[in-house]
């Protein structure tokens, strides 16, 4: 089987608008979340989000772009140039053939949705514009990514709610080790910060009013987050022939369903796919050194993430330091796991864990180390990205520092 190494990173989300300004809010520990600026927003009860400030569409793209990308769709563009642009890649020729694109999103072109249906139900409007559909598909994405790029080989998208970017960027990693692919664009993207798509997830009764607080006892719920996680992977030999910089290698990938409730996780099914990360990587659990948790803020999310670490782990699970971002961008539900992934580098790259801010006390079901509040200088080796999605769907990654 072939190697597979990340060869570039890019983002926009709450936190930063590319990836140095994101890793240098989660080394400070600062909250991204807010209060949200959209339309209606005084008709709900949910006011607060990780939405990305200080973004203007016009200043990159031009109007006939604009027609026709769905903010989510920008927010992917946006992380896709600059991933691709650090990995210094060219695709042309075989290369084009043999690269692809698998993105993860849950909602699409909610926003688009949003808009029109505002228009055709409250406006009275009898028309849409005649690009709608193309705004609001899912694989818009993952569709403008390849033209953009000229990515000839397999492209397609993912939607397994809060899992979708761990399970697109599990497939990546599969088409290039089995060899089909030699490169491939990946990661995850989401924007349900609009009217419709907040008013939505307010139904469910798990959004937070005031903050995000995973694993910490009285924490309330989570909170939405916007933006998107896009990385090249690339084959080991192709990347060391050019000499490209390396950020880490995937060394893992495990996926497993629940087959249990549609909302509600269970410790079983999250624990087999971490376990499985650790086995298709052929590596000890004591070589893991960080995870990135699912970590919603929830109640249930939460403590059952830490009984699964604990059952998969053992007398190591005290030992490995576990942290939710999502404490500072919010979720970014099909997007989540992307961003996410970039906490995962820093850690292997630059000895930083990123950590759970806004943590107020001890709940005895969270008793691991969840690098409360502050940041933590550590060498780790081997690091895993745990997503687990409703309708108990669980993808699992594992990474290893170059």
């Amino acid at each position: 089987m072939k190697r597979v190494v990340i060869t570039g990173a890019g983002t926009i989300n709450a936190l930063g608008h590319d990836v140095p300004a994101t890793l240098e809010a989660m080394r400070e520990g600062r909250c991204g979340i807010g209060p949200i600026d959209i339309r209606d927003v005084d008709r709900l009860s949910v006011k607060i989000g990780g939405q990305v400030k200080d973004y203007d569409e016009a200043e990159h793209f031009n109007r006939q772009q604009t027609v026709l990308y769905d903010r989510f769709t920008q927010f992917t563009l946006l992380a896709a140039r600059e991933a691709i642009g650090q990995s210094g890649l060219t695709f042309g020729g075989e290369l084009a053939a043999r690269s692809g694109v698998v993105l993860g999103t849950a909602g699409g072109g909610v926003t688009t949705w949003d808009e029109n249906y505002r228009s055709v139900y409250e406006e009275g409007k009898n028309r849409v514009h005649p690009f709608v559909v193309p705004r609001l598909m899912n694989n818009a994405a993952a569709a403008h990514v390849s033209m953009e790029w000229n990515l000839k080989g397999p492209s397609f998208t993912v939607a397994t709610a809060c899992a979708s970017s761990n399970h697109a960027m599990g497939q990546a990693f599969w088409l290039i080790r089995s060899g089909a692919c030699t490169a491939m664009v990946t990661g995850g993207s989401e924007s349900m910060l609009c009217f419709g798509g907040v008013k939505a997830w307010e139904g469910l009764r798990v959004m937070s009013k005031d903050a995000c607080r995973p694993f910490s006892l009285g924490r309330n719920g989570m909170v939405q987050g916007e933006g998107a996680g896009v990385f090249v992977f690339e084959e080991y030999e192709h990347a060391r022939a050019r000499g490209a910089e390396i950020l880490a290698e995937v060394i893992g990938f495990a996926m497993t369903s629940d087959a249990a409730d549609i909302v509600m996780p269970s410790k079983q099914g999250a624990a087999r796919a971490i376990q499985g990360a650790i086995t298709d990587a052929r590596i000890a659990g004591d070589e893991v050194g960080y995870i990135n948790a699912h970590g919603t803020g929830t109640a249930a999310n939460d403590k059952t993430e830490c009984a699964a670490v604990s059952d998969v782990f053992g007398a190591h699970a005290d030992e490995l330091m576990i942290s939710s971002t999502k404490s500072m961008h919010g979720h970014l539900i099909g997007g989540t796991g992307a961003v996410e992934l970039l906490a995962c580098i820093m850690a292997l790259r630059d000895g930083v864990i990123a950590p759970t801010i806004g943590y107020e006390e001890p709940d005895p079901e969270c008793a691991l180390d969840v690098v409360p509040n502050e940041a933590r200088e550590a060498k780790v080796d081997v690091a895993l990205s745990n997503a687990f999605a409703f309708g108990g769907m669980n993808a699992v990654l594992a990474l290893r520092a170059a």
